[in-house]
């Protein structure tokens, strides 16, 4: 990534990052203790199923601490992704993504037509996962993603897996609880997740001299349910605050040790617009690199999504039609890693009018 800016990365003037920073005052910050802790008392749980429920509704995006997830192992995997992106651009092309699978290594990713100013390092929850082969809706042929695996650093991929282990133990205890919060069963969403097809996404955002005209990632919402991001101590997230009449972007500060979650376009949908997706971007820093490393839990590809009968009736009627998760993925994946002519497939294209 030059000096010179190529055209690729600029964004469209309206949609050019602020210098300025608005800091977010309030993205609630939820003590998961309740549920990490042996014999929680039930007027602890029902708390946070109340701030769960909340945090959904009017902001789509909340930070966690106590989560229950190893600080050693999340330092571990953070160093082993700084060595990894750190190497020549040679050896990190040796396990570059390719056509058959996209896990792996890439640097041209597309944000809404906009290359994103990042370097990326893709890994499977499930290897193989089972996903459709193209997104057109008559053809039923599948086929296996696998994942690359790296020589460098040293155990790489056995840090990432374990890893793994505790995110979809954190993702889990999320989803009940905001099945709970919706009135739903508890493990309502689980049986959406038995052949799921989530990733484990690792991010280098390098020192960019043109902050004003690119970003790291571009304005997007999240099309699974669920994200869990850590983030480094540089920072850069911002998230588009809904309940804000001018609609300004503000800066989510790092806090030590925390995750951030933010609901997607699957619960948006399963929810019937109860909890909505928020759009989120990232910024680049003219000075420091930034790391990063979020978790999409993503459903089986089989997977229809749809609003929840338990969530709809006469006086809210479902507003999606339901569509195939794997179809949407593909149709997602094919965009967006090249440009294109349109705007990639949307929630909002399934919506009853």
């Amino acid at each position: 990534m030059g000096v010179d800016i190529d055209q690729a990365f600029v964004q469209d003037p309206q949609h050019r990052p602020g210098l300025s920073i608005t800091q977010a005052q309030g993205i609630p910050l939820i003590d998961l203790s309740p549920v990490t802790t042996t014999n929680p008392c039930p007027s602890s749980m029902d708390a946070l199923v109340k701030e769960i429920g909340s945090a959904c509704k009017e902001w789509g995006f909340f930070q966690v601490i106590n989560h229950g997830v190893s600080i050693p192992l999340r330092e571990k995997l953070q160093e082993a992704s700084k060595k990894f992106f750190a190497q020549s651009l040679e050896d990190k092309k040796k396990v570059s993504r390719d056509e058959t699978s996209p896990s792996g290594y890439y640097d041209t990713e597309h944000t809404k037509n906009v290359r994103d100013w990042k370097e990326v390092f893709d890994f499977l929850t499930k290897d193989p996962t089972l996903v459709p082969l193209t997104s057109h809706e008559s053809d039923d042929r599948l086929v296996h993603w696998t994942n690359k695996s790296p020589h460098y650093p040293p155990g790489f991929r056995d840090i990432i897996k374990e890893y793994i282990e505790e995110m979809e133990k954190l993702a889990r205890k999320l989803m009940e609880l905001i099945a709970m919060s919706l009135g739903l069963e508890v493990k309502r969403f689980e049986e959406f997740f038995k052949e799921q097809t989530s990733f484990i996404r690792l991010n280098h955002y390098p020192p960019c001299p043109y902050p004003h005209l690119a970003l790291g990632v571009g304005r997007h919402k999240d099309p699974g349910p669920l994200t869990i991001l850590a983030q480094d101590d540089v920072g850069g997230l911002e998230v588009k605050l809904k309940h804000k009449t001018d609609q300004e972007w503000v800066r989510v500060e790092p806090t030590p040790n925390t995750y951030i979650i933010n609901v997607g376009d699957i619960m948006q949908v399963w929810s019937n617009d109860a909890y909505e997706s928020v759009e989120h971007r990232v910024m680049v820093n003219s000075e420091k690199e930034r790391f990063s490393i979020p978790y999409f839990l993503f459903p089986a590809h089989d997977t229809e999504v749809k609003p929840l009968e338990e969530l709809t009736n006469e006086n809210n009627p479902p507003k999606y039609r339901p569509y195939k998760w794997g179809k949407f993925l593909i149709h997602r994946k094919d965009s967006n890693f090249q440009k294109q002519n349109v705007e990639n497939i949307q929630i909002h294209h399934f919506k009853i009018a």
